[in-house]
């Protein structure tokens, strides 16, 4: 804090030792009286002053020098407003010179103001800055370079919006038609240097970038001008951003009208200066119009209000009024008047006083006065800053209210085009909601909504005269020609190689990329550059990154499109599916005597047999009271069985079912064996007349669970891959170089000093067992997803135009002919077929199964609870025989249990129409018994 102090000092004596001999010369000394010292603590003073820095004979300065007058003449005739003090504006021209700026503040502060309105100039305001924050009068300025809201300038409030927002404007327009490179031209000053920065930074945030600053000097001549516009026509940007000064502006068009830079395929986007300029002139001159023609322009968004139609219909009645026509600085200056004017009334309401003492750091380390002593600082300073911060209401302008950084809350532009012999808006721009063809004042009302579909312009007319909508960026006839980096590929040379024609290579890569740059709407001159020594395939990986580092524009040719390089290139959109897949070694399975077990697994042949002899049971207990077919021997009965369960496979069982239950057991059992028999014949067919393949790995899944080396190919993205997303030890990889090596690797084998399996990419994989007669195969799926594309640096519009042409080779059929013509196969199949995959398992056949098992659950219920019935009914009554037999000779309860079983046994082998017949003659015997009882009497007695 002392440090700074310091600083300060130093500065005061500089300006000290450059105002004393002014002063002198000018006699410019304190000649004023206290006339803002108040006659009593409680009263308001009748006269306050207030300065203005502005350059009178500028296009800001004639419009805001009139409007600052008329507002004071406002406030003063206004009783409702400071009651009965009067401000005194005491107006100081800068003459657009910085030093003099300087100068005329330093008189300025001379004269006891209690605030100063300007300057427009950011350098001057940077510089007086300094002696606002010493002698703590505040400052309500119209600069608007960004970083004048710094904390370090206290004092310092902008009554304008920040340039800041200005630029954030602009880069939503270049992001809105999709431009990527900007070139920005701008004077070589404190507003112009800041402003592009906030620029620059607004745009890569959009994934946009100022691809060049084009600065020049405040008092550049012509020729400097013409020679920047030269030096920009050479570059590939078309998008010119034109940030200056409304009073040199329009020389920048004139020479870029000259140099033919005004037509088609240009964009000009200028800031606020250009509509500040034709707002505050009665008419352009034709020849000027038609310099600008097509240009899009940002103009500060004024709300539309009766007061401003007052204002507007007042103007020509102003003092000092040079034009008829005003811009939105004299409305800013008007509200600047008024927003000082009800600051100073509460400020004097809450008993602020205007008064004025010395400061003791004017003076040097004697106590002698630094001749500065005419200066004094504004006791009440930071109460009147404050309350001024703290204003919020409704002005020409719109709300006057300012945010936690000091600027003007609800910042807003108007988007122009300009045509013919003026303007039309073709929207707006806030920072509330972005770009919208409705006015920011009915979206405030609205929840907030910055999202990109609800961005919208209506349709410009650009330069050239054309609606057609400029790509912003072009390839110049004496440009560079683009760089293209191409692998040098030692291995599968379809898709790049070395040549001797004019190119240099050749190859699938370079004819797609050639066609889809004959399909782009412009030329791109380009020249090949080889990659790599050719001996062995280069790194893809540090292929990418030279494009990367500008080493090249483009890398062309087998370039696989990763996540890791996505964020540092842009690709195209691909040209050629690709994915990872396992190539092994694979030996032809010779016929087996017993192929025809092969169709089911060990545990489907189980449990079919198993069913087979299930159901025959089943069946067996169902009709075996009903149909004489399932009676005779035990032996017998069991030979039925057996046959009639094996038969049904072929459906030539000779029994017939005569049981309801039985019949309904065999229609599922039948529905069963139809199905598998049908899979069976399927697969064994499958088996005996389809080559099998076997390997020693399944997939990917087998080859790195084991511990057998795998083969890459050299400068291939799966060697990474492997290691880090498979987690494959280092140790275990070994790298290809050629197609022999490929072979030898994978006929050795891990034992043999080989490799289990080779991992590459899908096209190198088809065309390579093309090559090798179809001698290996791929084993398991495919296991990435992916593609090749050219790749470009960041944000290139080439990527995107080749995307849309690559696509259409796809859809005209190009690209397979392309394809076809360097690429061609023998027809191999790439896919084994693994004999394990033709086996059918239980997994595939338990439903038939639980069906058919839950039907003779069913049916077997149904039989024993009808056979138990009967059986109830034709067993005699337990309670009659113990009554009938003398207690000596009954049975023990175990004896009876076992005569129970014995009998039920018995009572289940037996026909079904004799048990029939018993239990009906049975039924009448005890009818006829019941009869005969009633008919004995008892004898009456004697």
């Amino acid at each position: 804090m002392e440090a700074y102090l310091q600083r300060k000092r130093v500065f005061l004596l500089l300006i000290s030792w450059i105002w004393v001999p002014l002063a002198v010369l000018g006699g410019t000394g304190n000649n004023t009286t206290n006339a803002t010292a108040p006659s009593s603590s409680f009263s308001r003073p009748k006269v306050v002053n207030v300065g203005a820095l502005f350059t009178a004979n500028s296009v800001i300065g004639r419009s805001a020098g009139p409007a600052l007058v008329a507002a004071i003449n406002d406030v003063n005739s206004d009783s409702s407003i400071l009651r009965g003090t009067k401000l005194n504006l005491i107006f100081q021209d800068t003459n657009c010179s910085g030093f003099v700026g300087t100068v005329d503040a330093l008189q300025l502060m001379e004269k006891e103001v209690i605030a100063a309105i300007g300057p427009q100039s950011s350098g001057i305001a940077h510089v007086i800055s300094h002696v606002m924050n010493e002698l703590q009068v505040p400052l309500l300025s119209f600069a608007t370079d960004p970083t004048l809201s710094s904390l370090q300038y206290s004092y310092f409030l902008r009554t304008v919006p920040n340039d800041h927002f200005q630029m954030y404007a602009i880069a939503d327009v270049v992001d809105y038609f999709g431009w990527k490179e900007v070139i920005a031209i701008f004077v070589d000053d404190d507003n112009g240097r800041n402003g592009i920065s906030v620029l620059g930074d607004a745009l890569a945030k959009k994934r946009a970038k100022l691809t060049y600053k084009a600065a020049f000097s405040p008092g550049a001549s012509r020729s400097e001008i013409d020679d920047l516009l030269v030096s920009m026509n050479l570059m590939e940007a078309r998008v010119f951003v034109v940030h200056v000064n409304p009073d040199t502006g329009i020389s920048i068009f004139s020479k870029a009208k000259n140099l033919g830079m005004m037509v088609g395929g240009y964009v000009w986007i200028t800031t606020d200066w250009l509509p500040s300029f034709l707002d505050s002139s009665d008419s352009v001159n034709p020849e000027t119009m038609d310099l600008i023609q097509g240009v899009v322009a940002l103009r500060h968004h004024t709300a539309d209000s009766d007061q401003k139609k007052k204002f507007a219909s007042r103007w020509k009645n102003f003092k000092n009024v040079e034009t008829s026509s005003f811009n939105s600085y004299a409305l800013y200056a008007y509200d600047t008047i008024w927003l000082l004017a009800r600051a100073l009334d509460l400020y004097f309401k809450d008993g602020g006083k205007v008064t004025f003492s010395d400061d003791p750091r004017l003076r040097d380390t004697n106590g002698s006065a630094l001749h500065l002593s005419s200066m004094q600082v504004f006791d009440q300073g930071q109460k009147l800053f404050q309350t001024l911060i703290g204003m919020n209401f409704t002005g020409l302008s719109g709300q006057i209210q300012f945010d936690s950084e000091k600027n003007l809350g609800h910042p807003a532009y108007d988007v122009l085009n300009i045509g013919g012999t003026g303007s039309r808006t073709v929207g707006y721009w806030s920072n509330y909601s972005g770009l919208s063809v409705v006015t920011p004042e009915i979206l405030y009302s609205k929840p907030p909504n910055t999202s990109t579909s609800t961005q919208h312009l209506y349709n410009v007319i650009w330069p050239g005269e054309t609606v057609t909508q400029p790509r912003g960026w072009v390839f110049p006839h004496n440009g560079k020609p683009l760089q293209i980096a191409v692998p040098y590929r030692v291995t599968f040379k379809e898709f790049v190689h070395k040549d001797k024609g004019p190119s240099g290579v050749k190859g699938y890569c370079i004819d797609v990329f050639e066609a889809a740059i004959d399909l782009l709407p412009y030329a791109v001159p380009h020249v090949y550059i080889l990659y790599g020594d050719g001996k062995r395939n280069p790194s893809f990986k540090n292929l990418v990154n030279d494009v990367v580092t500008n080493k090249y524009d483009a890398a062309v040719g087998d370039v696989t499109i990763t996540t890791n390089r996505t964020r540092i290139v842009d690709f195209t959109q691909p040209y050629m599916e690709s994915g990872l897949v396992v190539v092994a070694l694979v030996k032809e399975l010779k016929s087996s005597p017993w192929a025809f077990l092969q169709p089911f697994t060990l545990q489907m042949w189980c449990v079919t047999g198993v069913f087979f002899l299930f159901v025959g049971t089943v069946v067996w207990i169902l009709e075996h009271r009903h149909n004489p077919e399932f009676r005779g021997s035990p032996r017998h009965q069991l030979v039925t069985v057996f046959w009639f369960s094996f038969s049904t496979m072929f459906f030539a069982h000779r029994e017939n079912t005569m049981s309801t239950l039985g019949r309904l057991v065999l229609i599922f059992w039948l529905f069963v064996v139809l199905i598998i028999n049908s899979s069976y014949t399927a697969s064994l067919t499958s088996i005996l007349t389809v080559r099998q393949l076997s390997s020693g790995i399944q997939g990917i899944d087998s080859l790195i669970s084991g511990s057998d080396p795998i083969g890459v190919q050299d400068g291939s993205f799966a060697y990474n891959y492997l290691i880090e997303e498979l987690g494959v030890l280092e140790s275990r990889i070994r790298i290809l170089k050629t197609e022999d090596e490929y072979t030898s690797a994978l006929k050795k084998g891990p034992q043999g000093g080989g490799v289990a399996g080779i991992v590459d990419e899908l096209p190198y994989v088809e065309l390579f067992l093309s090559n090798s007669k179809c001698e290996f195969r791929t084993v398991g799926q495919e296991f990435t997803k992916g593609g090749w594309g050219f790749a470009f640096q960041r944000d290139s519009p080439l990527a995107v135009d080749l995307s849309t042409a690559i696509l259409q080779l796809s859809e005209n059929g190009e690209l397979q002919r392309i394809h076809d013509k360097w690429l061609s196969t023998n027809g191999c199949s790439s896919q084994s077929n693994q004999s394990d995959d033709t086996k059918l398992s239980l997994k595939s056949f338990w439903g038939l199964f639980l069906i058919c098992a839950v039907a003779c659950f069913l049916a077997l219920v149904a039989f024993f609870c009808r056979v138990y019935c009967q059986f109830r009914r034709y067993d005699p009554e337990p309670e009659d025989q113990e009554i009938s037999e003398p207690e000596s000779v009954r049975p023990s309860r175990r004896t009876l249990r076992s005569v129970s079983f014995r009998d039920l046994i018995t009572f289940v082998d037996r026909r079904e129409s004799e048990i029939k017949d018993i239990l009906k003659r049975k039924s009448i015997d005890s009818k006829r018994h019941q009869g005969q009882s009633s008919d004995v009497q008892p004898s009456s007695p004697v």
